[in-house]
């Protein structure tokens, strides 16, 4: 169900290249918008996923979906790490993040790289820890791209996500229904130009599979030690698992 969800329902293009032109669109907004939308929480929630990446004393880290560069400007900050690469399909989000790291004096830290998250640009086993905040929905082929994941991912290392997932428990569940499908498309509408963008991004989230749904197929491609942690109510959820 998940892959039939895309941004733009009545274009000819494929998932994937649709992805990229919405976030090229909203790239100037996204920050500003994600603050408002989540009431800041996503930083509490990032805040989260470097501590668990610094446990691990990476020295190298691969931040996919990077879009502007959030997690890995945290992660090159309070972390263990040498060298963070930033990959994204959107150059719109990538040259916003350059600004911001370029801004923090971070550039001799953290690369930014354009990349499809299906077919990464890296040898096998080249990073210690891997990281998506908010972007495995997005992927067209998911299997793959975890598959992909598992490849260049270290024997021993880690890999954290961070997606949105639906509370299962009222009234959380009643509230995020109404707050998506409602609330959060007429954010996007208000601050957008992309009048499809949030709106997306609202229903990728319902259809998406997770918890135990998403700690299966992370199973099934060859991760171990799979560990899921809710946050916010089930707004959110961070997945821990190792190779």
């Amino acid at each position: 169900m998940e892959k039939k969800i895309t941004p733009y329902e009545n274009s000819e293009l494929g998932k994937k290249e649709q992805v990229t032109q919405m976030f090229d669109t909203i790239s100037g907004k996204y920050d500003g918008l994600n603050r408002v939308i989540s009431f800041g929480i996503d930083v509490k929630w990032r805040e989260k996923v470097v501590a668990m990446v610094n446990n691990t004393k990476p020295k190298n880290v691969l931040d996919i979906a990077t879009g502007t560069g959030d997690l890995a400007i945290n992660m090159a900050l309070k972390t263990t790490a040498e060298k963070i690469i930033g990959l994204d399909i959107s150059p719109g989000m990538l040259e916003v993040g350059k600004e911001k790291i370029s801004q923090k004096k971070l550039n001799d830290k953290i690369e930014m790289v354009i990349g499809d998250s299906e077919a990464l640009p890296f040898e096998d086993n080249s990073f210690d820890a891997i990281t998506v905040a908010f972007g495995v929905r997005n992927f067209e082929n998911l299997e793959k791209g975890l598959s992909e994941i598992l490849r260049v991912l270290k024997k021993d290392g880690v890999f954290v996500v961070l997606e949105t997932s639906v509370p299962t428990k009222p009234p959380y569940k009643q509230g995020y229904n109404i707050y998506t499908r409602a609330i959060m498309p007429l954010i996007g509408k208000l601050f957008s130009k992309d009048r499809s963008a949030y709106a997306y991004l609202s229903k990728s989230a319902s259809v998406f599979p997770f918890g135990e749904d998403f700690n299966n197929i992370l199973r099934k491609i060859g991760f171990t030690n799979v560990q899921d942690r809710p946050q916010t109510f089930g707004v959110a959820t961070i997945y821990e698992a190792y190779k």
